[in-house]
């Protein structure tokens, strides 16, 4: 949605219990009451349920996707939602979050798309943005050396991990970074920055969420046993909840990374792993490595007890035995 003229007024209904005059949004708008009929109007046809009351105004009456509505959601954030932007489509949510770090873009800005037209995941893989999901990516400027912006991604997953518990008590993490339920993937995370030697400028993190079963069924080309929250989730989903509750706790963990350091979401991260304890293999290309899950180490390395001895992993993919 590029309209302004709409964002505003959606955010002055969606943070708002009572309705609102048409008036006071004319007023606020410098429009004429046929203007902001107008526009009231086309929010509608897009699906926002927005009640006209009788000498009272206007008020949204449910939980319609869009930059503005979110933003209310995520107001009372110290870092994670200040500048929030929604696209119908981009090529990637990465690519348009780096270029905007570029620019000069402020740490917190959340860009969310509902198509991406070269959508990427981890090690190479093509990232499909299915039907209803959850697909954006966060601005972020921590004071950090380069070879520990790793933790970034981990802090992510234990952010995602515990915004998505609410719906299902069965969401796990697999390292580094992916989120499974009864072992099939219903979230991936994807990690990027622009640095110098000893100095990040930007970090940039991707999220993906398989919210509802698509119409048509998931894409062919996927190779792993993939899921949605909504099959498995305790009551209906919202869209706009969902990712108010993601940013919320993303937000919240970023806060506690940046006053007390990595200890807290490795324990987090332990805590919802998995495989801890457990024995994985870790694949590397046509070669791989058994062993026992046995800690995740200061730099987000999983290590293992191998017959070789104890082996400390820091790329590769993790197969749960």
């Amino acid at each position: 949605m590029k309209s302004t003229t709409r964002q505003h007024i959606l955010g002055r209904l969606s943070g708002s219990l009572n309705p609102i005059s048409g008036d006071l949004l004319a007023q606020e708008l410098n429009l004429s009451r046929a203007a902001i009929w107008k526009h009231i109007d086309i929010l509608r046809k897009l699906g926002a349920d927005i009640q006209a009351h009788n000498g009272l105004g206007y008020q949204l009456c449910n939980d319609f996707f869009s930059a503005s509505t979110l933003q209310a959601k995520c107001h009372q954030n110290i870092r994670i939602g200040k500048n929030i932007q929604h696209f119908e489509t981009l090529d990637s949510s990465n690519r348009e979050a780096m270029r905007q770090a570029e620019g000069g873009a402020i740490e917190g800005t959340v860009i969310f798309t509902d198509c991406q037209t070269a959508g990427r995941g981890r090690l190479g893989r093509t990232w499909h943005t299915v039907q209803n999901a959850l697909a954006f990516s966060m601005v972020l400027r921590p004071p950090l050396a380069p070879e520990k912006v790793p933790q970034l991604s981990l802090l992510t997953a234990v952010a995602l991990q515990q915004a998505l518990c609410q719906y299902c008590d069965h969401i796990r993490i697999k390292w580094p970074n992916d989120l499974l339920i009864h072992g099939a993937k219903v979230s991936g995370i994807l990690t990027e920055m622009r640095a110098e030697p000893g100095l990040v400028h930007a970090v940039v993190v991707g999220i993906g969420i398989n919210l509802t079963l698509p119409d048509q069924g998931w894409p062919k080309d996927i190779a792993q046993t993939v899921t949605d929250l909504q099959s498995h989730s305790k009551y209906a989903l919202s869209r706009l909840q969902c990712a108010a509750a993601v940013l919320n706790a993303m937000d919240r963990w970023y806060q506690i990374y940046l006053e007390q350091g990595f200890s807290p979401i490795q324990q987090a991260w332990w805590q919802a792993h998995a495989a801890s304890g457990q024995n994985v293999r870790v694949h590397h290309g046509s070669t791989y490595i058994e062993g026992l899950a046995e800690a995740l180490d200061d730099d987000g390395a999983l290590l293992l007890a191998t017959q070789h001895g104890l082996q400390r992993i820091i790329s590769g993919e993790l197969e749960l035995l």
